[in-house]
């Protein structure tokens, strides 16, 4: 066996066969090239237009590394490049090298990154393998420590070969590598100016900068984020822009009409009660679908009354998913039965509804489970809700009289969206409503909001079995015996139910007809990187 044949069949093992939203395919020495090849300073794009799109969702920071939100995630891809990307092509999803020129499977623990030449920083500094190594490391072992720490848990060197080649060992083989590494959703491999990150500190944030088709110039608090165009960005002929401007209007009902009356261009997000005046206005442009992602009442298990198993698995039981999906989600949403997505179709179960796994309605259920709880009299809760997400406050309104049927009282507490964050990262809370979206694998779809000790697992619960299965299928390469490993750490979380799983959503953004070359990724992602004004 040769080499080559040796590395292919390597590359087989590592793509998870998702069918038409494929992530790891192509995964090899010389199997992946880079996607759009160009030389800095050369076909140099004549960049003209002022894009206005409403960003209508909290952002918080602007660094990669820190952000724990799509929305934040959405501008910061336009500002940033990462060691890979995700591509799709209408059918499928795929990670490409993007900052990296080649990307070789040396062995199952071994990736050898070959930059593209001549790149620099918006700071004019290069993007070299030092560059690599530093962003790298500032995720892997920075202090503060980094919310994507673990996506590099496993790296056990960074080898610089050349000025312009990274070697990365790993202790075991990593499947969920090319998600972690690719510069959006991803993070952990999105690189920043060493530079910059100096000069700035903590406050890198309110600073980036990248090697992105566009530079940062300000961000306005409750105004705007403006940025302008990277006259030497490396893929040859973009970015096609002048500049942009992300509004930040966090009405969507606002920020539609501005759409409608020609004030602004588009909108990051399009709720899902807004999706119908938007297919009737003739000017506008939708685009989505259901995504990667599951949405889920989330319950405090650190304390009473939620620290009793039963009384979680009565609520579980207890929520009736189609009212939710027609009342909360204007019946565009799906019923979740258990948090992996339809996208990912080489691990969800297209016949989980008939399977027996997960969770679902049966009122009958909930009540047998909430005549084992310990306190057997009315239980009154707290439910923290804010005018965030795509649905607003109607989940919560929707699940307290679900509840109330099984002797649970829920007073509703409406708050404002950073004091809502504050307190559920804090803990103070018995039950909240969220959604992790944008998830290309089972591995961020439940590892590090679930895990024992994980940054985001903000309901408490704790499982030693569930952290095993999801810590041998992140190091296992057989999409087959991945999907038995997840199926099993699933069926923990939906037995002993910290949340109670409700949905996958469609995820949509909306342009006027003047915006032309918007490529759609199912990862809600707004790239401005191939767009242009009519």
């Amino acid at each position: 066996m040769t080499d080559i044949d040796h590395r292919k069949i390597l590359a087989e093992r590592l793509s998870t066969q998702l069918g038409r939203r494929t992530l790891l395919k192509g995964m090899g020495a010389g199997i992946v090239a880079a996607g759009v090849s160009g030389i800095p300073g050369a076909a140099r794009a004549q960049q003209s237009g002022h894009v206005k799109i409403a960003s209508v969702k909290v952002i918080d920071t602007l660094d990669p590394h820190f952000t724990g939100f799509l929305s934040a995630i959405q501008i910061i891809n336009n500002i940033h490049n990462g060691l890979l990307k995700i591509t799709y092509d209408g059918e499928t999803v795929r990670f490409e090298p993007d900052l990296a020129e080649t990307w070789d499977l040396e062995d199952d623990k071994t990736h050898l990154f070959k930059l593209r030449d001549g790149v620099k920083f918006h700071d004019g500094t290069p993007c070299d393998a030092e560059a690599v190594k530093f962003s790298l490391l500032r995720v892997r072992d920075g202090k503060p420590t980094s919310p994507h720490a673990w996506k590099l848990s496993l790296l056990d060197e960074i080898e610089i070969v050349d000025p312009l080649t990274v070697r990365l060992k790993f202790s075991k083989p990593y499947a969920f590598l090319p998600v972690a590494l690719n510069g959006s959703t991803g993070r952990a491999g999105t690189i920043v100016s060493p530079a910059a990150v100096e000069k700035y500190g903590t406050d890198y944030g309110r600073n980036p900068v990248g090697t992105g088709p566009f530079k940062f110039v300000s961000w306005k608090e409750n105004d705007a984020i403006e940025l302008e165009a990277n006259p030497d960005y490396f893929e040859a002929g973009l970015p096609k822009l002048e500049r942009a401007t992300f509004v930040l209007m966090r009405e969507a009902s606002t920020a539609l009409a501005a759409l409608f009356s020609g004030q602004i261009d588009g909108m990051t997000d399009c709720p899902m009660q807004l999706v119908d005046q938007v297919s009737a206005f003739p000017n506008a442009e939708l685009y989505g679908a259901i995504e990667g992602n599951y949405t889920f009442v989330g319950m405090n298990c650190r304390r009473a009354p939620f620290d009793d198993m039963n009384l979680r698995r009565a609520v579980a039981w207890a929520l009736d998913r189609e009212t939710l999906v027609k009342q909360a989600y204007f019946g565009k949403a799906q019923q979740a039965y258990t948090p992996i997505s339809p996208p990912m179709s080489g691990f969800f179960d297209p016949d989980i509804a008939n399977s027996g796994r997960g969770q679902w309605f049966d009122l009958a259920k909930a009540k047998e489970f909430r005549s084992k709880a310990a306190n057997q009299g009315e239980i009154e809760v707290n439910y923290i809700m804010a005018e965030r997400g795509p649905v607003g406050t109607r989940i919560a309104q929707t699940v307290a009289p679900m509840l109330e049927q099984i002797g649970i009282k829920v007073n509703l507490e409406l708050i404002e969206p950073a004091a809502w964050v504050s307190r559920r990262n804090a803990g103070e809370f018995d039950l909240y409503d969220f959604e992790w979206v944008a998830d290309l694998d089972p591995d961020e779809t439940i590892y590090p909001e679930f895990k024992s000790d994980g940054a985001w697992n903000f309901c408490g619960w704790k499982n030693s079995d569930f952290d095993d299965y999801c810590a041998k299928a992140q190091v296992v390469l057989d999409v087959e015996e991945r999907r038995k490993l997840y199926y099993a750490a699933e069926d923990l979380l939906m037995d002993e139910a910290p949340i109670a799983v409700m949905a996958h959503m469609p995820i949509y953004k909306v342009f006027s007809q003047k915006v032309q070359g918007f490529n759609y990724i199912p990862a809600d992602l707004v790239n401005l990187h191939t767009v242009s004004l009519a």
